[in-house]
């Protein structure tokens, strides 16, 4: 049985008649006929009853026709996912992300993709830090990267999507609370709650370097690996943090998010396998750049 004649039987059983079927087919009325008795001989059934005034599907007919239109709708939609997975309109995009720019960059990601991509569903893969969604990209296990450079690993391209300022997270009954901004120096004394040593942090460099610029370095209190987790220690009293900007958009109870006067800022970029080409991945970039998402140009690769 092939598909074509399956599509025959519907015209007929449609038109209710060879002539006008053949005609809607663009074939002639003789092989339509023929083809017709062939598929009632295989199935054993008689699928009309024909008159020399007209053509009705029998009751098998009727039934046939039913599980005919349902196999030939889901036929049509798997040719129309095939072309739209082919051109890049639908797949699984895998995202990885560093925790901060989950509270501004993926909510802003998200909403971009649901208006300009609407076939295409997001794997989200949050709380990476650079080391780890380089290596996301280069095992393949992630198809873009929002993370902070410098980037290590060969192969990877990326563009600029934000600079990020540096801000203190400090607890609500902390001395600084009250503070409209805070110079690096007011933090000497201060318990920092920062990433693990061992997990290569971007942003553990920069307040790093920003507090040897200040004459001092940070105290760590408590390692974490989580943005989230940073905070929740931040609320506890346990400590400050400094941290992007990007934490701002989605307010904590008991933190205070003060401005840093003269702290580093952080870069934030999308990241991609150079080698990429995918249809998917090229129509992201098409759809970020039309939308003016990139701060500039293509970076070199990595």
């Amino acid at each position: 049985m092939e598909l074509r004649h399956l599509r025959y039987f519907l015209a007929v059983a449609e038109t209710r008649h060879f002539g006008k079927a053949a005609e809607l087919l663009h074939m002639a009325q003789p092989p339509l006929s023929q083809a017709i008795r062939r598929l009632e001989t295989e199935l054993g059934v008689d699928l009309f009853t024909r008159t020399t005034r007209q053509v009705a599907p029998t009751g098998a007919g009727e039934v046939f026709r039913t599980d005919v239109e349902r196999i030939l709708k889901a036929v049509d939609e798997a040719v129309a996912r095939a072309g739209r997975f082919a051109s890049g309109v639908e797949g699984v995009l895998r995202v990885g992300l560093t925790g901060a720019a989950s509270y501004r960059q993926l909510p802003a990601l998200a909403r971009l993709l649901k208006r300009e991509m609407p076939h295409v569903m997001m794997e989200v893969h949050t709380e990476m830090l650079t080391p780890a969604q380089e290596l996301g990209l280069i095992e393949r296990r992630l198809d873009v990267g929002v993370l902070r450079p410098p980037i290590r690993q060969e192969g990877i391209a990326h563009r600029a999507l934000a600079d990020d300022p540096l801000v203190v997270a400090v607890p609500a009954e902390h001395w600084l609370a009250g503070a409209d901004i805070v110079r690096i120096e007011q933090l000497r004394h201060e318990d920092f709650i920062m990433y693990g040593a061992t997990l290569g942090s971007v942003l553990n460099d920069a307040v790093v370097r920003s507090c040897l610029a200040s004459g001092f370095y940070p105290h760590c209190a408590y390692e974490v690996t989580e943005t989230s987790a940073a905070l929740a220690l931040v609320a506890a009293g346990l400590g400050i943090a400094v941290m992007p900007d990007s934490i701002r958009a989605a307010p904590r109870e008991g933190v205070m998010c003060k401005e840093i006067e003269d702290a580093l800022t952080v870069p934030l970029v999308l990241a991609w396998r150079s080698d990429d080409t995918s249809p998917l991945l090229l129509n992201l970039l098409k759809v970020l750049e039309q939308n003016d998402v990139f701060l500039d140009g293509i970076e070199g690769v990595a």
